[in-house]
């Protein structure tokens, strides 16, 4: 992902930042309001690192997809299922609605 996906949607972005680095605090965060520069200065703080370490750290946070609660689009939700097809089984269609969530050769269990 690009700076610019964090920066357009911020607020949707603090818990995977809480996660990753769980000394930031939310309060924290929504004054940086997406500022990249306070962004790295505020998490060089809050984890003890130097500036160029935080930095590294932050690119390789970016390097990752964007959680899909994130950002929906078209594009970005079917690059997202295209990457998923490595989880369905062989002879499923990853684009299939599976709404009973369940392999659909099984047979229901009638409690006998």
């Amino acid at each position: 992902m690009k700076w610019v996906h964090v920066r357009d949607n911020w607020p949707a972005f603090f818990e995977a930042i809480v996660e990753k680095w769980p000394a930031a605090d939310e309060s924290d965060l929504e004054e940086i309001d997406g500022d990249q520069r306070a962004f790295i200065t505020y998490i060089a703080e809050v984890t003890g690192q130097e500036i160029d370490e935080t930095k590294d750290e932050i690119r390789e946070w970016l390097a990752g997809e964007i959680p899909s609660d994130i950002v929906m689009d078209p594009i970005h939700d079917n690059h997202s299922i295209n990457l998923s097809a490595k989880y369905v089984g062989e002879g499923e269609d990853e684009y299939d609605d599976d709404a009973r969530f369940g392999d659909d050769d099984e047979v229901p269990d009638d409690g006998d």
